[in-house]
């Protein structure tokens, strides 16, 4: 396989870029709720059966789209119609002004210098605050608890997906995203993101505060 090839199969499957600098981002007109990421991960990570770090989100379920925007959520909202049945993958998008490091009182969320945020485990005392900062729900809560969350927490360690840094850290993608059989799941620099969801005609599902949270002073590359 040449090494054009190889790029262009990498761009089939969502992943345009890995590592530093990197962002996951949904395409929520490509996703069809097949829950392929949420295996992938879980395989992946050996993810216990009663936790999940994505998590796909059905909004309007059974409701048909307005007259010819089935298919097209994104559209149908920038009109003000009924975008009709969504199913959106949710999970953490290593914000780019991400609140769960702005509210964590012990530092145990870090946003790094590659991008990624991270949690580290012996910092969490489970207070959950991140859990009410995240407009993605992404933090969970597994039922343990042990150690400080014992004395000052109630909900465990907090656990959220990593963007599977490991992975991209030898050039693989995101196990989600190298799952997904409709490329609903982007990943790449903001530009490459933004550059692939105008190739597709589709648009970010996000309303703009959304979008800040997520990509920063980047955002205004999606205003096309």
């Amino acid at each position: 396989m040449s090494a054009n090839e190889s790029t262009q199969e990498r761009l089939g499957q969502g992943v345009m870029s890995t590592g530093e600098g990197m962002r996951i981002f949904p395409d929520v007109e490509a996703c069809i709720d097949c829950g392929g990421c949420v295996v992938a991960c879980k395989r992946t990570w050996d993810v216990p059966v009663d936790d999940q770090r994505i998590d796909i989100t059905t909004m309007l379920e059974g409701v048909e789209g307005e007259s010819g925007f089935n298919g097209q959520q994104v559209s149908a909202i920038e009109e003000g119609m009924s975008p009709g049945e969504t199913s959106l993958p949710m999970q953490c998008y290593h914000c780019e002004n991400a609140p769960c490091v702005s509210v964590c009182p012990t530092n145990a969320l870090q946003k790094k210098d590659n991008g990624f945020v991270e949690v580290v485990d012996d910092l969490c005392i489970g207070c959950q605050y991140c859990l009410s900062a995240c407009p993605f729900g992404a933090p969970q809560f597994p039922e343990s608890n042990e150690g400080l969350t014992a004395v000052v927490g109630s909900g465990g360690t907090m656990d959220k997906c990593t963007g599977c840094e490991e992975r991209q850290d030898v050039g693989k993608g995101p196990a989600c995203a190298e799952e997904c059989a409709t490329d609903a799941i982007l990943v790449g620099s903001s530009g490459e993101i933004a550059d692939e969801l105008e190739k597709r005609d589709s648009g970010a599902f996000f309303n703009d505060t959304a979008m800040e949270i997520i990509f920063g002073d980047d955002t205004g590359m999606f205003d096309r």
